[in-house]
């Protein structure tokens, strides 16, 4: 059978989808994965093994759709659910299957603070999608391939930080999902371990405020490297702390200890860090990630993708992370 998956954005949700992806291909026999992302995000996917063919949208919808139609789908397997995606299904006319969005229910929850959400992470919903080709969650967990030559030596970092770092990923796609840069910077004095600020071009400033607390522990990587490199970055790390942001869900795919801050987002959404069973059989008495939120904030979630400032002012989502207990958590994950 002939598959066309559809993903278009963003950094962590495509990586999201590379369970269903992975048991697609390898459970059906003969299966064909093609892949349609958004032409910036090539890089995501660009080198994953399971999928066949890639297709990439560049605002030229009509040409794309003509392209598509030439490849004769048996499915259209849709893991965005859009309106976009509804345009290619209706052109194409082939069976589709659509995984559940919950799209009424995230609503509810950050507008009105009623948690109707199912509780089954995204992954497992995209999963669930490719169920009826007899399909079957794997336990493997995530996938991100770096090429070769995006790959790090020890020549890329300072010498105090080739015996091990802490990576911390400051950059986040909205205001409300990052910390504040000077709790950042009192978050970096308080870890007592080499540390690797992870961000692109546009963390360059922020990342320059943060590692000016101490220069020497601190390395700011932000806009030093491409994707790849920076995900290298994650997976070289000890322990990962990050925000709701793409390579949270690249360091689970490498199986790294995630500590994940919590701002305008929450797990609420079934978003949180994501690993395959076999790992988590296998590293019984140990916890792979920690969520920090902070406690009793009525206003939380307030958005499914964060927002440019906060909606009530205070910003306290952030602004009142327990740093201590941050450190802590780097400190059970460094032992």
């Amino acid at each position: 059978m002939k598959f066309l998956v559809i993903r278009f954005s963003s950094i962590g949700d495509i990586v999201l989808t590379t369970p269903a992806i992975r048991c697609l291909k390898q459970q059906v026999d003969g299966a064909e994965v093609h892949f349609l992302t958004k032409l910036s995000f090539k890089t995501v996917t660009e080198h994953n093994p399971y999928i066949d063919k890639f297709y990439y949208y560049d605002d030229d919808l009509p040409g794309l759709i003509k392209q598509l139609k030439e490849e004769r789908y048996d499915y259209v397997i849709d893991l965005h659910k859009n309106l976009r995606t509804m345009r290619i299904k209706a052109a194409l006319r082939v069976k589709t299957v659509t995984y559940k969005k919950e799209s009424l229910h995230k609503f509810l929850l950050t507008r009105f603070h009623i948690n109707f959400m199912s509780g089954r992470h995204i992954a497992f919903r995209c999963l669930d999608a490719v169920l009826r080709f007899g399909v079957k969650d794997d336990g493997k967990g995530l996938d991100y391939f770096i090429p070769f030559k995006d790959k790090l030596s020890f020549a890329d970092l300072p010498l105090s930080h080739s015996m091990g770092y802490v990576a911390i990923v400051i950059g986040a796609s909205y205001y409300t999902k990052k910390l504040p840069v000077s709790k950042l910077q009192q978050l970096c004095q308080k870890i007592a371990h080499p540390i690797v600020l992870v961000g692109g071009k546009e963390d360059v400033p922020e990342g320059e405020e943060i590692a000016s607390v101490d220069t020497l522990k601190v390395y700011n990587a932000c806009g030093k490297f491409n994707l790849n490199e920076s995900a290298d970055l994650v997976h070289n790390a000890k322990v990962v702390i990050s925000h709701d942001t793409g390579l949270q869900y690249i360091a689970c795919a490498f199986n790294k200890p995630v500590i994940a801050i919590w701002g305008g987002t929450s797990p609420k959404l079934d978003v949180e860090p994501f690993y395959g069973y076999r790992y988590l059989n296998a590293v019984t008495n140990k916890t792979m990630y920690k969520n920090m939120v902070v406690p009793g904030l009525l206003c939380q979630p307030c958005s499914n993708y964060g927002t440019e400032t906060c909606p009530v002012g205070h910003f306290k989502c952030m602004e009142n992370q327990d740093l201590d207990k941050i450190r802590l958590a780097v400190e059970e994950y460094l032992a």
